[in-house]
């Protein structure tokens, strides 16, 4: 898999064409902070989810009426952009529509992606922009997947995520990839919210009452990365038990709650991008101790 390479003295990345995906993340000492893709336990590294994040019942979005399949997080992470730009510390890349796209997703778009590497901190900027005569109804969420530990010391049960304001809504159970109406109690404390393979026993942990734009993860006094989403509303946290990666993953939107069945612009956490329009979604993830 072809790959750009860019770095700062501080911090090394690796983005592929196919998908944009983000595919290695490393201190300027070589130490991986990024899952490293392992099948046996979740093939994906940091993919890229647009023009939905979450599932649609039966895999199927309704556009005027209309059916078109569509896979859960969309199509975006299983196609290849094209690389517009490069440099030693930032690169470009750009999805637009298809016929392949539009069998699926009836809109004309262009989805490009900016990363760039400054000092202790990656940036991605995303934008949408709408090339169509109509609105064009959007979710878009980044999936990146960190070593959890990050470090090769054994404390996997002690990592947490720390909230950069109080969470008291309740979270959204995941039924069969849809969002159930039966919230249960926040398992954030006093901004945290411990790490630990039980948490993930019934799938995502979702977060769709965000108040926090940022967390950080890692342990107090080993290294630790901050994840801030300034524009992106929701958050979902995911692992498998026992499998040594946890996704910190900001988005614009969610999956369908249970029993949805009406047109994709009136899905919830969707957003209406008018024609010859953009929305730009920025996500960093900042190296902040060592």
């Amino acid at each position: 898999m072809s790959a750009v390479r860019i770095a700062s003295p501080l911090l090394t990345a690796e983005v592929a064409a196919r998908g944009a995906e983000l595919l290695a993340l490393a201190t300027g000492q070589g130490r991986a902070l990024l899952w490293h893709g392992d099948p046996a336990w979740w093939a994906g590294r940091s993919p890229l989810l647009f023009p939905i994040v979450g599932k649609v019942p039966d895999d199927r979005l309704l556009v005027d009426g209309r059916e078109y399949e569509m896979p859960q997080h969309g199509f975006a992470r299983r196609m290849d952009f094209t690389l517009l730009q490069a440099d030693p510390a930032s690169c470009v890349f750009e999805l637009r529509a298809s016929p392949e796209t539009l069998r699926c997703y009836p809109f004309s778009f262009a989805l490009r992606v900016a990363y760039r590497v400054s000092g202790a901190t990656l940036t991605v900027a995303t934008t949408v922009i709408n090339e169509g005569a109509a609105a064009m109804p959007i979710s878009f969420g980044y999936h990146p997947a960190f070593r959890w530990p990050l470090s090769d010391e054994p404390r996997r049960d002690s990592y947490e995520l720390c909230f950069e304001l109080d969470e008291p809504a309740p979270v959204r159970p995941v039924v069969d990839g849809l969002l159930s109406d039966a919230g249960r109690p926040s398992p954030v404390d006093q901004r945290r919210l411990r790490l630990s393979d039980r948490l993930f026993d019934n799938g995502a942990v979702v977060f769709d009452r965000l108040r926090s734009r940022a967390v950080t993860y890692g342990l107090r006094d080993a290294p630790m990365l901050r994840v801030r989403f300034p524009e992106m509303p929701h958050l979902g946290v995911w692992s498998k038990p026992g499998a040594p990666f946890v996704c910190i993953e900001p988005w614009q939107g969610h999956a369908a709650p249970v029993g949805f069945a009406g047109e994709l612009r009136d899905k919830p956490g969707i957003v209406p991008v008018p024609p010859g329009a953009s929305r730009t979604y920025e996500m960093s993830i900042e190296l902040i101790a060592l």
